[in-house]
């Protein structure tokens, strides 16, 4: 089956293993991968201008379904002219399907899911002293907007009709997030539904897209679920690589749930062995610096997080030898940049006591400086792993990383 046209995959460097480098073309651009993917949530990189995405190295940007279908609404950006248009960003976007959104913070946890899986197991999930504001049943998702609490309902065809109508150039198949503490039970039962979800999803994805076919193509990603089970992770990849309804396939595949970060590298070469090796894959919601090496290792094409923007708000700064909280005493006096190597805009005009000061006294400059500085090199790491990939230097970048960011992972925090 041949690639739809405006977008398509190219491996162009592979390494020993699974890790490789190439190249995503879309309606709206191309992504030199591997590449990070920040986080522009309500069509936004929290204080951050979209021009300033874009002169800091993003190559694209992923925006939330579930935010948008609330406020403004799909109608408002598709009237619009499409998520890009909406948020005058130049470059290739994604969406998420809302499931994660809907699931999430349907039981409380908001944007963390990532847990040990060692812990409790329960098929009723929720979060301490939250109410459960979604259910979930065979044909889809009822919920509770966190805004208003009127009630919703997500199904694979409304989520596909959504993600149209927002217009963003990859999308992902509407999917049920678990949590790393359901039962095995719960699991497989998780693991049927976003199967059968799938099918559902490519059959609405094709009448969307014959319906809409002045709109640019939309790439429509299958998302694999099964927690920290192998037979269940190779199963849902096998079922979802396979698949094909209504005469279309993937064109490429999001790694989802919760992910015990101890099995990170494991359970992504499980789906990673199974999946179609010349389609793309994408690692939702991982972004902390040490789990993107483990991504790239294991066949990551892509990444998206909110990791680098969120812990920028609360003064935390990434640098070669680890993390800190820049509004921390120790940082008052030093009036030198966040990390020495940094390029970004921050780094080069301001100091770690001038970010001190903003932080205490609660300015808002500071979130948009540690911001940019945060996905700058969150960006600029991935980027220099494509790069090392293609000059055959990628392990020794990891082992050199690794072993100056593990000198100081946390400073003053």
């Amino acid at each position: 089956m041949g690639a739809p046209e405006g977008f398509t995959f190219k491996i162009s460097h592979t390494e020993k293993g699974l890790a490789r480098a190439g190249t995503i073309s879309t309606p709206h651009g191309k992504m030199e991968t591997p590449c990070f993917v920040p986080v522009a949530t309500k069509a936004t990189v929290k204080s951050v201008l979209p021009e300033t995405m874009k002169e800091l190295g993003s190559q694209a940007l992923l925006a939330n379904a579930y935010h948008l279908y609330l406020q403004p609404g799909p109608d408002v950006i598709d009237e619009a002219g499409g998520l890009s248009k909406f948020m005058n960003w130049p470059g290739p976007t994604f969406t998420d399907s809302g499931g994660f959104q809907v699931l999430s913070l349907g039981m409380g946890f908001k944007k963390v899911l990532a847990m040990d899986a060692s812990t409790f197991r329960a098929d009723d999930v929720i979060a301490l002293n939250k109410d459960r504001l979604a259910h979930v049943d065979d044909d889809g998702v009822t919920f509770k907007s966190h805004l208003d609490g009127a009630m919703h309902r997500f199904t694979p065809e409304i989520s596909m009709q959504v993600q149209h109508q927002i217009g963003a150039d990859i999308i992902f198949a509407f999917d049920e997030c678990t949590t790393l503490h359901n039962t095995r039970r719960y699991q497989e039962g998780a693991v049927d539904r976003t199967t059968a979800w799938a099918i559902r999803c490519l059959d609405e994805h094709q009448r969307q897209s014959q319906s809409r076919k002045d709109s640019p193509y939309q790439a429509l990603f299958g998302v694999i679920q099964g927690a920290q089970y192998e037979d269940l992770r190779r199963r849902a990849a096998k079922n979802l690589g396979e698949m094909v309804s209504s005469g279309i396939s993937f064109d490429g595949f999001g790694i989802g749930g919760a992910l015990d970060k101890g099995q990170l590298g494991t359970i992504i070469s499980w789906v990673n062995q199974e999946l179609p090796e010349d389609k793309p894959k994408h690692l939702l919601g991982i972004g902390a610096p040490e789990d993107l090496f483990v991504g790239v290792a294991n066949g990551i094409d892509t990444f998206d997080c909110v990791l680098a923007s969120r812990i920028a708000r609360t003064s935390a700064v990434y640098t070669m030898e680890g993390r800190f909280n820049v509004s921390n005493a120790p940082y008052r006096r030093q009036f030198v940049p966040i990390d020495d190597e940094c390029d970004c805009y921050t780094c080069l005009h301001y100091t770690r006591g001038y970010l001190n000061h903003l932080f205490r006294g609660k300015e808002i400059l500071a979130a948009t400086l540690a911001t940019i500085h945060n996905e700058r090199f969150i960006v600029r790491l991935v980027d220099q792993m494509r790069d090392a990939l293609k000059d055959g230097s990628f392990l020794d970048l990891r082992s050199d990383f690794l072993a100056r960011y593990s000198v100081r992972p946390v400073s003053s925090d």
